[in-house]
């Protein structure tokens, strides 16, 4: 069963989110630019692209696949924000407001996952 992505729910916060990252990494100092600001970057893409591409896929099954991958890459991207936060790169206070919404955005796929037939 193939699902509109635009009208998921978690591809609709994983936009959201990719857009507060792309905004919070603004603030990397420059010797970040190929280092951590831009696998940050790329690891909050990969959430929305992964709920995407998998929303297309023939089976609920392989739909299930992306969205494991789409997990894996918040919890990535968790650990990146918990390193940057670390290294001081931006306030405290924008640390939790972005957990948060990984926190919330993880509960949500695996919600989804758990009523998709597969």
């Amino acid at each position: 069963m193939k699902h509109n992505f635009k009208n998921l729910n978690i591809w609709k916060l994983s936009i959201e989110l990719a857009n507060d990252i792309y905004i919070l990494t603004d603030a990397f100092p420059k010797s970040e630019e190929f280092g951590l600001k831009s696998q940050t970057r790329r690891c909050s893409v990969s959430i929305a692209s992964n709920i995407a591409e998998g929303s297309i896929r023939s089976s609920n099954k392989d739909f299930n696949r992306f969205l494991e991958i789409s997990l894996g890459s918040l919890y990535e991207l968790q650990t990146q924000v918990i390193i940057s936060s670390n290294r001081n790169y931006f306030e405290l206070s924008k640390l939790e407001t972005i957990e948060n919404k990984i926190t919330e955005l993880q509960r949500m796929i695996s919600g989804f996952q758990k009523n998709l037939k597969l």
